[in-house]
């Protein structure tokens, strides 16, 4: 369950590929209501399938027809592509941030007119992606965290900060993730050493990053892609400290693991996908009907639950319990992607990752 717990994610960078759809149910009456729903495939859309849209078609008796969404930009192009002709693979999908600031660009999102979403006021601020003028073109669907991870065997106490990474204590002792856009290592650069993100707001405050980024490499053992080959690694012992998903190191600790997850005092970094309203779909109202039911904090809490993804919403409005809550998210304040570096900036920041840090 660990290992398969964190495929949903891996759609936003590189992963599970495929687009088989599966139908619920499978006969539809022509008068019924539908709506077809790209969301990440694996577990995640397995998830989905078993615990959120049998509840939503009986709430609303609009049925979800489930679409597993290929590889992140893929899917994006698909649907651009599929726009052009006036056909929509899905209505509504599950998109990261990225991809929703490329699909502006085009105006493949049609604007989510909030006043049908009641609980909008519920909705946390940093998941609310807007066009330019204001107007909404996605909203937070499901977030989790990447935090500092450490086996309990060889550190008996937990690390407090993200300075931790470049103690030469810890020198061959850590397992990072590989991409400087999935890594999201530049942010925690500044966050840490820099006062903040907005520190990269600038080619030359991004290159001091890179440069204080770039100390870390004698600490480094394993530049992963592969999270199950780092997971085991971290369970044995053998790369002892690192960068992971929050809820999947939680499954593992409680499963026996000698494993820990810690939010730094620097905030834990919290990655999310958007629900966004491809403008070739017909099903303008459904959608609407579908991202207000997911909108719920009632909703947002059973995600939290069987899914293992954070709330979008102010964590007061849901019933979770401390423990629940913390198996999933935190109070403190996060590290958020800077994703429009990685919508303009991409290949720069690419050859400079390439260049300076894993090269």
């Amino acid at each position: 369950m660990n290992i398969n717990s964190i495929r949903r994610r891996t759609l936003l960078g590189a992963g599970l590929a495929g687009a088989a759809a599966l139908a619920m149910p499978a006969v539809l009456r022509a008068q019924d209501r539908s709506l077809k729903v790209g969301v990440y495939g694996g577990y995640f859309k397995d998830s989905f399938d078993k615990n959120i849209f049998p509840e939503f078609t009986k709430a609303t008796g609009i049925a979800v027809e489930s679409v597993a969404e290929p590889t992140g930009e893929a899917w994006l192009v698909q649907l651009e592509q599929a726009a052009r002709a006036g056909q929509a693979p899905a209505d509504v999908s599950m998109m990261s941030q990225v991809a929703m600031l490329k699909g502006q660009a085009t105006e493949l999102w049609t604007p989510i007119d909030m006043t049908k979403i009641k609980d909008a006021s519920n909705l946390l601020d940093r998941f609310i992606n807007k066009y330019p003028d204001g107007r909404v073109a996605g909203v937070g669907a499901v977030s989790w965290y990447i935090t500092l991870v450490t086996n309990t065997n060889v550190y008996k106490e937990p690390p407090t900060s993200w300075a931790a990474l470049w103690d030469p204590a810890n020198a061959d002792k850590l397992g990072l993730l590989a991409l400087v856009s999935n890594s999201f290592l530049l942010e925690v650069t500044a966050k840490t050493f820099m006062g903040g993100t907005n520190a990269l707001d600038s080619e030359e405050g991004v290159l001091k990053a890179f440069e204080k980024l770039a100390e870390v490499k004698p600490n480094v053992r394993l530049w992963y892609r592969d999270e199950a080959q780092f997971e085991q690694a971290l369970k044995s012992g053998e790369i002892p400290m690192g960068q992971y998903y929050h809820d999947v190191t939680g499954l593992a600790a409680a499963d026996g693991h000698p494993v820990r997850s810690t939010f730094p005092k620097e905030g834990g970094i919290q990655d999310s996908g958007c629900w966004a309203l491809s403008r070739a779909s017909q099903k303008v109202e459904e959608a609407h009907i579908f991202i207000d039911y997911m909108c719920q904090p009632a909703i947002q809490a059973t995600l939290s639950r069987k899914v293992g993804t954070a709330p979008t919403v102010k964590r007061e409005s849901t019933d979770l319990t401390d423990k629940e809550f913390a198996a999933v998210s935190s109070d403190i304040e996060p590290i958020i992607p800077r994703y429009d570096l990685y919508q303009t900036k991409s290949d720069w920041l690419n050859q400079k990752w390439t260049e300076l840090i894993v090269g």
